[in-house]
């Protein structure tokens, strides 16, 4: 397997396929990576539900053997969420709510980038959640929809009903890639999460020509990309925070890194460095807002990093209110 650019960024080898065996024997598969090492532990669905799958080591790290019981079934890097669950989801959110889901553009393959907005169009406070911009990255995708659920939930039957803050929320940024399997890029070959500032690519632009199209006296105040990597953590800007910004994370974060049962996180402050690409720096240096990573492990609980994320998503209006004073 090999990854669908090179050199890649982070590689993250995705995989997925069904198998079919006769007779009682068990099914041995091996995974060889090219550009990439064995990252993500394989997940078994019989048709009902998803669970680990051991592993073998290979003969380096750069393969994986894989020893699956007779019969059939579909083995995945992680569990799949598809452009159309997303869609599904957002759905939902418009159905509990009463807001539309919207269209911000459509990817190379003609997949349309889907979005819900929260609160009244005119409310001055923007919070933009992203996800999925990295196709494997499943886990955060798991986290971004129990966060979600939890701002649907506190608000409640009618959407406008979020005082002078609004949310626009965009689960699936980069639907080709998912759909694709693809190990990091879209369909044209990019790490869409290396598109900010220059926005060669119709998803990351989409997003941007809402942005300049909102009505004069909105401006975002935080936004929040939606990851997984190998830990929990979140990735919050470093020397380059202001004071109001070091308020908002110290009300939000700052404290609570054991405080939520199965989910320990981290907090690691990096400086914005101009010119990355990353949607966390281009938020920063366009708005001067905080704009965060939201890190969950690929193995990470899946209960918790749900529980935890909706209580984060409970402390944020009090933690966006603490930045204003």
């Amino acid at each position: 397997m090999t990854p669908e650019h090179a050199p890649p960024i982070n590689p993250s080898p995705w995989y997925a396929f069904r198998y079919e065996a006769e007779g009682s024997a068990p099914v041995t598969v091996i995974l060889r990576y090219l550009g990439g090492r064995h990252r993500y532990a394989p997940k078994y669905h019989d048709g009902s539900t998803w669970r680990d799958l051991p592993v073998e080591p290979g003969e380096t790290d750069m393969a994986a053997k894989l020893h699956l019981p007779p019969g059939k079934a579909l083995i995945a890097a992680q569990e799949i969420i598809t452009p159309g669950d997303a869609r599904a989801d957002l759905q939902r959110w418009s159905g509990a709510t009463g807001s539309p889901v919207f269209t911000l553009g459509h990817s190379h393959d003609g997949r349309a980038v889907e979005a819900i907005r929260l609160g009244r169009a005119d409310a001055p406070r923007l919070v933009v959640l992203l996800g999925r911009q990295h196709p494997p990255e499943v886990t955060g995708a798991i986290a971004m929809q129990a966060f979600v659920d939890q701002l649907v939930a506190m608000i409640g039957g009618n959407a406008k009903e979020t005082g002078d803050l609004q949310f626009l929320i965009v689960p699936m940024l980069n639907p080709d890639g998912a759909a694709r399997g693809h190990w990091r890029a879209n369909r044209g070959a990019v790490d869409i999460n290396r598109d900010w500032g220059p926005f060669t690519q119709p998803e990351t632009r989409s997003v941007k020509t809402w942005l300049d199209a909102l009505p004069q006296g909105v401006r975002p105040v935080l936004m929040v990309d939606f990851h997984s990597t190998r830990s929990n953590l979140f990735y919050v800007q470093g020397d380059e925070a202001s004071p109001q910004q070091r308020r908002f994370r110290a009300a939000w974060l700052d404290g609570r890194e054991t405080a939520f049962a199965s989910y320990p996180f981290t907090i690691e402050p990096r400086n914005a460095n101009p010119g990355s690409g990353t949607a966390k720096n281009w938020f920063h240096a366009t708005y001067a807002i905080p704009a965060y990573t939201y890190e969950v492990a690929d193995d990470a609980d899946r209960d918790g990093a749900r529980s935890a994320a909706m209580a984060l998503a409970s402390a944020l209006p009090a933690a966006l209110a603490a930045m204003e004073r």
